[in-house]
């Protein structure tokens, strides 16, 4: 079985972030939980490390009202054309903000998959928004996306 760092986050999401990532606090037990459930150490820390950054990339607030957002190469190796337009899609409905949307982009970088999924930059555009406690609805409307609730497709 390939466990990597999604797995163990959906798997912590599904399990113990209801609310919010105050970094889960028997992180320890947790740990050790996730080891027991076949999740690989090096998977287990890095998930840890990255939702760790992840809050304190949180505090991060814009200083421009708008801004045009022009991808590095890294960034289209990693985010293929349809990962990008999810993140334009998100943007225009107002499911991400522009610092959400640096975060996410900040938090895919951080991952050490060559490219990413769209299944897998859902999972990572939904771990920003629970982070933010600011926006309870684009949350639940990025829920709704992950698990295919609503369509994705751009008209």
């Amino acid at each position: 079985m390939k466990e990597n760092i999604f797995d163990v986050l959906i798997y912590l999401f599904e399990n113990y972030l209801d609310d919010s990532i105050d970094l889960l606090p028997d992180s320890e037990d947790i740990k050790t939980e996730l080891v027991q459930a076949g999740f690989k150490q090096s998977e287990i820390n890095n998930a840890f490390n990255w939702l760790e950054t992840l809050t304190e990339k949180s505090s991060i607030k814009p200083s421009l009202s708008s801004a045009f957002r022009i991808f590095t190469p890294q960034e289209e190796i990693k985010l293929d054309l349809e990962c990008r337009n999810l993140l334009l899609f998100l943007e225009h409905n107002g499911i991400l903000t522009l610092t959400n949307r640096e975060i996410v982009i900040d938090r895919a970088m951080a991952i050490e998959n060559k490219t990413l999924t769209l299944d897998e930059l859902k999972w990572t555009v939904l771990m920003v928004l629970l982070s933010q406690t600011d926006d309870d609805i684009a949350f639940s409307r990025m829920e709704d996306i992950v698990y295919d609730l609503v369509p994705t497709l751009l008209h």
